[in-house]
């Protein structure tokens, strides 16, 4: 105790030194002047905001803060799934990497700086005890070397040993990146490297230790977490990549002149860009390994065995070279151009490598291990050829627009199709600007190789599997002067893959249907704040696909200023989401499987908080889960036997600073 109260008093003074140093360099205060993500494949920008607001700055430290409906195992940086469908991905292309996406980098996710002074953002929060800590600290640098060349450098390290017994995460991610933005040439480069370890439990073998502890106690209600047993205690997964990703874009166009009007000299010049030719590569790999040591927890956990009775050490690889050559008609560069167009086409190398090679059936076996089902190669290599185009239009206030449209035509992906399209206006109303958008997404696919041919210990599989076909309409109307957005969509699903009661990926023929609909709305009278998300979402079969009908975040707080100084934020914010099946999670796959055992959901998740912004910091005091244990439910599972984290105490800091 002595040691943790020691931890969180260096972590003020820490806070305070830092705000000190930053008003001490008062004359350096220049905010960064802008930043930007990228998006496949062209390396298209899209602006976006530097993270230093104080505002909701604790969530970075709730475990269940990735969505409002989050299927969990439970600890911070943990495997978990978006139980609200329209935020949901498809599975990825090395499916492991799907339950750890909020956590890992992307290159959506990665953020470009154009700074006129270096830039360096240093974050770390810690909570629990010396048995249960669960800290990350995050460092990002950014800094200019001319006008138009920048470098960067991020590292986030999340270190969490859980509330509850082997269930720990270790994730390490670094990168390197940089831009270029002459008025011809543009550059846009990172360099990502990631390892991640999980350790998995299998989950709590009694859930009664939580909702009815004095039951399996001999009439103790008072419980120590870190002794509920769990169904393994030898097992972990590890989970490591690189990815390096480039972007070249040359441009060609003219040069605009401004003249005095007087004595008619040119007082400057701009470029302005008619065409651009483009040229990026993007490689990924990455390694998925299992060990589970116990070679008696392994048996009795898995259903098959087919290698190796003494244990697991399965290793899974994969790796894709992506090279996409592309010209694009920029917008804007002439009065009578209301649009941009862009024309790609792109190969992609794709090969991934298994443990072992599954042999048929009819191989003789050894005694206690299963039938091997059906022979799988140890590697498989793909050679695959896509064309697309983009239509768009970004300015002006009546109406934007944006489609995009992609085609496959060899490589096992003949026939995939993939288009979006999204158009919005925008007027003025009651001094603020409304929004309305509507959009489309259409998609033919063949799902991930992986999850046509697998082999592993436990699992192996080899699928007949068609194109996952896929039709979604939605619309949007956003208020602001009354805090008002409003989201409705509407998608439909033939041929469906997903892993069912077994863990088996499997498809589902006939149509599905979801209907979704999200209200936000935030109410504010003064320094009195109440901001709200509630999303109501509908599926036509909820044996395939199980969601929450109901799922909502609540946030009551108050925000004032003290000394005309100190940015304050105090508040309680409280997440729910109704019951039903959620899906189970299956450590040696790191998949989410359907389930019709136990229902999860019915119970609150409530923080209690403070956050603090001083100059350039900012620093919050957090205690999650802060009705554990007192009302809104005992049964806070998010998945079948893997309950959220008990009441903790976490605090954090975060400075920015100037240098």
């Amino acid at each position: 105790m002595k040691k943790t109260a020691l931890k969180y008093s260096i972590l003020a003074v820490l806070a305070v030194v830092c705000a000190t140093i930053a008003q001490a360099k008062k004359a350096q205060e220049i905010e960064p002047s802008y930043a930007w993500t990228i998006s496949d494949p062209l390396g298209d920008r899209s602006e976006t905001e530097i993270d230093t607001s104080f505002v909701n700055y604790h969530l970075h430290a709730v475990p269940t803060s990735p969505s409002l409906a989050w299927a969990t195992t439970g600890n911070y940086g943990a495997p978990g799934q978006d139980q609200i469908f329209f935020n949901r991905d498809s599975y990825s292309e090395f499916f492991f990497e799907s339950a750890l996406a909020p956590w890992l980098h992307s290159t959506e996710g990665h953020v470009f700086y154009n700074t006129r002074i270096p830039m360096t953002l240093i974050s770390h929060t810690t909570g629990g005890n010396k048995y249960s800590n669960q800290d990350r600290t995050m460092i990002t640098f950014s800094g200019n070397a001319t006008k138009r060349l920048q470098i960067g450098a991020n590292m986030d390290y999340i270190y969490s040993k859980g509330s509850y017994e082997y269930q720990a995460d270790k994730n390490f991610t670094w990168n390197l990146g940089g831009s270029y933005t002459g008025d011809r040439y543009e550059l846009q480069t990172f360099f990502n490297h990631y390892a991640f370890t999980t350790k998995e439990n299998g989950g709590i073998t009694d859930d009664r230790y939580i909702t009815r502890p004095a039951d399996v106690q001999g009439g103790e209600s008072k419980v120590d977490n870190k002794s509920i047993p769990t169904h393994l205690t030898s097992s972990e997964s590890n989970l490591g990549g690189t990815h390096f990703f480039m972007n070249h874009r040359y441009k060609v166009g003219f040069y605009r002149y401004q003249r005095d009007s007087v004595t008619d000299t040119i007082v400057s010049k701009y470029y302005v860009p008619v065409t651009s030719f483009i040229w990026s590569m993007d490689y990924k790999d990455s390694k998925h390994r299992y060990t589970n040591k116990s070679g008696a927890e392994d048996t009795t956990f898995f259903k098959h065995t087919y290698f190796n009775l003494g244990g697991t050490a399965d290793t899974t690889r994969y790796m894709t070279l992506t090279n996409t050559v592309g010209i694009s008609m920029l917008e804007g560069f002439s009065k009578k151009v209301k649009f941009g167009f862009s024309a790609y086409a792109y190969h992609q190398l794709y090969k991934q490598t298994l443990q072992a090679e599954a042999m048929p059936s009819e191989t003789p076996i050894a005694p206690g291990l299963s039938p091997i089902p059906t022979y799988v190669p140890r590697t498989e290599t793909e050679n695959r050829f896509y064309v697309g185009g983009k239509l768009s239009k970004t300015q002006g206030s009546i109406l934007r627009y944006s489609a995009t449209a992609e085609l496959g035509l060899a490589g096992g992906v003949e026939g995939d199709i993939y288009a979006d399209g999204d158009i919005s206006t925008r007027f003025k109303l009651l001094g603020d600007t409304v929004t309305v958008r509507g959009y489309g997404i259409f998609s033919n696919l063949a799902p991930a190789t992986l999850l046509y041919i697998f082999a592993s210990n436990h699992f192996i599989w080899d699928n007949d599997l068609s194109k996952e076909k896929r039709f979604r309409v939605g619309g949007e109307l956003d208020l602001p002067f009354s805090g008002t957005n409003i989201n409705v969509g509407y998608e439909t699903l033939k041929d469906f893959v997903y892993f069912n009661h077994d863990n088996m990926p499997t498809q589902h023929s006939d149509m599905l249907s979801v209907f979704s609909a999200t209200l936000k709305q935030d109410l504010a009278f003064k320094a009195l704040h109440w901001d709200n998300e509630v999303t109501y979402q509908a599926s036509s079969n909820q044996g395939v696909l199980p969601l929450p009908k109901l799922a909502l975040y609540s946030n009551l707080y108050l925000q004032f200023l003290v000394a005309k100084v100190l940015h304050v934020q105090l508040g309680v914010d409280c997440n729910y989401y109704t019951s039903y099946y959620a899906p189970a999670y299956n450590p040696a796959t790191m998949t989410f499987h359907t389930q019709d055992k136990q229902k999860c959901g019915d119970f609150m998740y409530m923080n209690a908080y403070a956050n603090f912004r001083l100059k350039r910091a900012r620093f919050f005091v957090l205690y999650t889960h802060a009705n554990g244990k007192l009302f809104g439910g005992d049964n806070y599972f998010s998945s079948p036997h893997y309950p959220l984290s008990p009441r903790c105490l976490r605090v954090g800091v975060s400075v920015d600073f100037a240098n």
